[in-house]
């Protein structure tokens, strides 16, 4: 889990919303070590297809929460404009992140506002 991440989340009592860090963290790992190394093996294909299965799967049940989050964050230095969870979702193949600077500048709207949910949920 990310450092930042796991500090605030000490205390996160939703199993569910857990889950959802948990694998979300995978694909952003898997998007950086793509990015970085310029190529997808046949293990970040595997890795991927099962993280994106399950995500999409999930994230309805956090979309309308996260939205307000994600709208505050920036991406590119510029206020989000789109989910950048859909759009780290929508490529079919992991190969898709070689070289994509648009979805490197995605991951940190997304970490934002799961932060934000962290700290929201545990406000309540």
């Amino acid at each position: 889990m990310n450092p930042f991440t796991r500090s605030i989340a000490v205390r996160l009592r939703s199993r569910r919303l857990k889950e959802f860090i948990e694998r979300w963290d995978a694909l952003e790992g898997l998007v950086i070590r793509v990015y970085r190394g310029a190529i997808a093996t046949e293990a970040d294909e595997a890795e991927f297809t099962a993280l994106r299965r399950w995500l999409r799967e999930h994230y309805p049940e956090w979309q309308a929460r996260l939205e307000p989050h994600w709208r505050s964050a920036l991406r590119g230095g510029r206020p989000s404009q789109d989910d950048p969870f859909v759009f780290l979702l929508a490529p079919e193949r992991a190969a898709e992140f070689c070289g994509s600077w648009p979805h490197m500048q995605a991951l940190p709207a997304a970490r934002e506002a799961l932060n934000r949910l962290i700290i929201a949920e545990q406000q309540t």
